[in-house]
């Protein structure tokens, strides 16, 4: 490589949990830098958690991190090209990718959702994939198997 790598940026904690995966989270919600918005939207579908999470004795915040843990996938296929075919090769996810591929799967797949809101569809969708449900989680699934189908080119891994 001729330049070298770009430095990593510090998150800050967010105001309210005191936590930097609630930054990241809203930092990969955000639309046209409108952050306020963005963790007003946050903050709305936490209050909307809060009462489930209450039954079960957790907080709001240990709810949305055991969500984005169900939803992390451990490995991903990568197309390769080997004379002249392309293969699915599967590859094991670095730490701090799994952690964005996860939060951008549970935003993409609230924003499909039907709901009124987008804090209520994100709300919906945070409490799917605590149960282990919801198309987030059904992505990391269907990952895992595709993964899993073309173990046999594994040795093709660069």
């Amino acid at each position: 490589m001729r330049k070298s790598k770009p430095k990593k940026r510090i998150i800050l904690p967010d105001p309210k949990f005191n936590d930097t995966l609630v930054t990241q989270f809203v930092n990969n919600l955000m639309f046209d830098g409108k952050k306020s918005v963005a963790y007003g939207i946050f903050y709305d579908a936490m209050d909307r958690i809060a009462d489930k999470a209450e039954k079960e004795g957790k907080s709001p915040l240990e709810v949305f991190k055991k969500a984005l843990e169900n939803i992390t996938p451990a490995v991903e296929v990568k197309s390769r090209r080997v004379g002249g075919a392309t293969f699915q090769v599967p590859t094991e996810i670095r730490p701090d990718r799994k952690v964005s591929v996860s939060m951008k799967n549970l935003i993409a797949y609230a924003r499909k959702r039907s709901g009124k809101s987008m804090a209520e569809k994100l709300a919906a969708e945070i409490v799917a994939a605590y149960n282990q449900e919801g198309g987030a989680f059904k992505r990391k699934e269907d990952m895992h198997k595709m993964a899993e189908a073309n173990r046999a080119f594994a040795h093709f891994r660069f």
